[in-house]
């Protein structure tokens, strides 16, 4: 029977790089979610750290879902992070074992532990990733209980560390929020300081928060599958049982916006280059949302109609490796490479992302609010394609005429639309499936394509303005129409 792994396994094995002396770290880290992107990201790049002597700091983790933490307690926090996939061409495939989690506190049950924790002077910094919706307003007094709400929480818990340091200006927080929104710290504050208000909190304390800490906006990238599917061949190889084992994919980004106070703080981003603390993180996000997104967006109806089903899929048929590596070096890296000076290098990092196959990302599921999504990410590097090269980006305007085919209904049912694919119906996920539809309802191609082009309820730049583009389109359309995409491009 396997051993579980735990402090007295992994002090027996000196080939896990972890000695007695990591577990006596003070903690310096308060983290709101036990989810797989931060145990994979964050609390990897602090134990990183801590095993090349840098940070020499743990972390306490807050768990606000209902339920025991005896899955992390059971193996005295540790877990195992096992990094695979492709990095520079080359097969990824090594484990880690994290020593960087002190203690797992279930908010509600242990609240008073929570707020406890906040009295250690070496804790300095507070991430969070609650999901998106994690971060907004609550209207609620954190004086009765428990806070229902992120913002609550973290009020509540900077209004205890106030009280407890009197004030003290050097008893300020980094907080960092790693939540998927643009200007996520900025936001968190915005409302953190209106719900201070709400709970009519005294004037010194709302002046130390804007004084004493500090929200950073951050971006996070890292495709973390979590529990692997074939965990117990896994645990055989390795030698121990681990409930809390997590896959995550070679490639990390986390970008914070900050100084000099904010990297001295964050020590632990000297253990990895990519940890990047910059005055401005925009041109990060920029290339993220162009070059993976993007991608991903102006090229998975075509992979899909095609008769491919994952990602990995895709990047193995010829035609659509070429694609996508034609789409993004050629068509969308050109539009920002002036503006985000790392593009090339991130595109080349994206397409070995793209061909990891220890990940299935399924096409269907990268099509939800597919129109939303070449809005937001795709239609202005289309724009700015033609305002640049004076031509239509041909692959891009492919990509396009694919997504307007992968939106036409074979059916509707209780208002749900349906497309076909060979003889199998795909569900079409859309806000704006009824508008697509309506527009099928033009047995014309042309005018069809002309409609949608114009409609302003579509896109934040009418695209019929941009010449040739919408005839590109229907000259792309009408060849699919005529002779299909088949279903092995190669």
């Amino acid at each position: 029977m396997l051993p579980v792994l735990n402090k007295a396994h992994v002090l027996k094995h000196p080939g896990f790089g972890i000695t007695e002396r990591y577990f006596s770290y003070p903690e310096k880290i308060l983290q709101f979610g036990t989810g797989v992107l931060l145990r994979g990201l964050v609390d990897y790049l602090v134990d990183k750290a801590n095993k090349e002597g840098i940070f020499e700091g743990r972390i306490v983790i807050v768990k606000s879902t209902d339920g025991p933490t005896t899955d992390f307690s059971s193996q005295d926090n540790l877990y195992t992070t096992s990094i695979k996939g492709v990095a520079q061409g080359e097969l990824v495939n090594q484990r880690v074992i994290n020593a960087s989690v002190s203690r797992v506190l279930q908010s509600n049950a242990e609240w008073k532990e929570v707020l406890k924790s906040v009295h250690q002077p070496d804790l300095q910094i507070i991430i969070s990733n609650t999901t998106e919706v994690g971060i907004q307003y609550v209207a609620e007094k954190i004086d009765k209980g428990v806070p229902a709400s992120y913002p609550g929480k973290l009020l509540a818990v900077l209004y205890e560390r106030y009280t407890h340091f009197k004030g003290a200006s050097h008893s300020g927080f980094v907080i960092v929020p790693t939540e998927l929104v643009v200007n996520n710290g900025s936001l968190l504050q915005e409302i953190i300081l209106k719900l201070a208000a709400y709970n009519e909190l005294p004037e010194a304390f709302i002046n130390w928060i804007t004084a004493n800490n500090q929200f950073c906006n951050s971006l996070v990238d890292r495709i973390v599958p979590g529990k692997p599917k074939e965990l117990a061949t896994l645990e055989e190889e390795a030698g121990y049982k681990d409930q809390l084992w997590i896959d995550a994919e070679p490639y990390l980004l986390w970008a914070i916006e900050g100084n000099e106070t904010t990297s001295n703080t964050l020590s632990f981003c000297q253990a990895d280059t990519r940890m990047l603390i910059t005055p401005d993180i925009t041109p990060y996000r920029e290339q993220k949302l162009r070059i993976l997104n993007g991608s991903h967006t102006i090229s998975v109806p075509l992979c899909f109609l095609s008769g491919l089903n994952t990602v990995y899929e895709s990047m193995s048929n010829t035609y659509m490796r070429t694609f996508f590596r034609t789409v993004i070096m050629e068509e969308i890296v050109p539009t920002i490479k002036d503006s985000c000076p790392q593009a090339p290098a991130f595109a080349e990092d994206v397409l070995d992302r793209f061909a990891n196959p220890y990940i299935a990302h399924k096409l269907i599921s990268i099509t939800f609010q597919q129109s939303s999504k070449m809005n937001a990410r795709n239609v202005r590097t289309i724009y700015r394609y033609f305002k640049q090269e004076h031509i239509v980006p041909q692959h891009m305007a492919l990509g396009f005429a694919a997504m307007l085919l992968f939106l036409r209904p074979a059916k509707e049912e209780n208002g749900v639309y349906y497309g076909l694919r060979g003889t199998e119906y795909y569900t079409i996920t859309d806000d704006n499936a009824a508008i697509f539809a309506d527009h099928w309802k033009n047995e014309n191609v042309a005018l069809m394509v002309k409609q949608v082009c114009e409609d302003k309820r579509l896109w934040e730049i009418d695209l019929s303005t941009i010449p040739n583009f919408r005839g590109s389109v229907v000259t792309h359309l009408q060849e699919i129409l005529q002779n299909g995409l088949g279903t092995d491009l190669d």
